[in-house]
C-alpha cells in the first residue's frame, strides 16, 4: 500500500492527512505548533510526503470550515476496518450536517440496539475526523461526551454547523 501524507493548518489544529490509493485514509487534527515529519505510517508502513493527493481534502475542509460545505465526497479508506466499527463509521458519514445523534441512537443505526458503548468506542476509533462526523454523536443527555480529549474542538465544530446550518434555513421574507 502506497501511503502519502500532508499538513495543513486550520481552525483547529494542524490537519495531518494521509492518503491510500483507496481514498482518504487518515485525518487527524493536532493543537496548533506540533510539529509533524513522520515516516512510517499504520503497520511500519512508509509515508511519502505528497501534497497533491491531499488538495481536494484540504480544499474540502477549508470549505467546510468557511461554512460553504455540509458534506465530504473524498473517497475514503475503511479497508482496516470492519464489522460494527465500519457500520457505525459509514452510518457517523450519513449524520446530517448540523444535527446530531445519541451513541444509543447511533448504535440502532449501526443494527445493534443496545450497543451503546460500542458505538463511543467507533467514535473514539474515527480515522479520519471531521470528514467522519463523530463529532455530531452526543450522550444521551445531551451533553457532548469526549472527544480526543478536546471537548473544545468538539464544541466548536457544532457551533459552528448549527450556525451554518441556522443560515442556510432562513427563508427571506416577501
Amino acid at each position: 500500500m502506497h501511503l502519502r501524507f500532508d499538513t495543513t493548518l486550520t481552525p483547529i489544529g494542524t490537519a495531518f492527512a494521509i492518503m491510500s490509493d483507496a481514498g482518504l485514509h487518515t485525518l487527524d487534527f493536532l493543537p496548533h505548533g506540533t510539529e509533524v515529519s513522520p515516516n512510517f505510517g499504520p503497520n511500519g508502513t512508509r509515508l511519502t510526503h505528497d501534497p497533491d493527493p491531499l488538495r481536494e481534502v484540504f480544499t474540502q475542509l477549508d470549505e467546510y470550515f468557511e461554512g460553504d460545505r455540509t458534506r465530504f465526497t473524498v473517497p475514503l479508506d475503511l479497508s482496516g476496518y470492519e464489522g460494527f466499527i465500519r457500520t457505525a463509521l459509514e452510518e457517523m458519514c450519513e449524520i446530517p450536517y448540523g444535527e446530531t445523534v445519541s451513541y444509543g441512537e447511533l448504535a440502532v443505526l449501526a443494527g445493534a440496539p443496545g450497543a451503546a458503548r460500542a458505538a463511543g468506542s467507533a467514535c473514539a476509533r474515527t480515522p479520519i475526523s471531521v470528514v467522519i462526523p463523530a463529532h455530531r454523536v452526543v450522550r444521551s443527555d445531551g451533553s457532548l461526551g469526549e472527544y480526543g480529549g478536546r471537548p473544545e474542538v468538539k464544541r466548536f465544530l457544532l457551533d459552528l454547523e448549527s450556525e451554518v446550518a441556522a443560515n442556510l434555513s432562513v427563508v427571506p421574507r416577501v
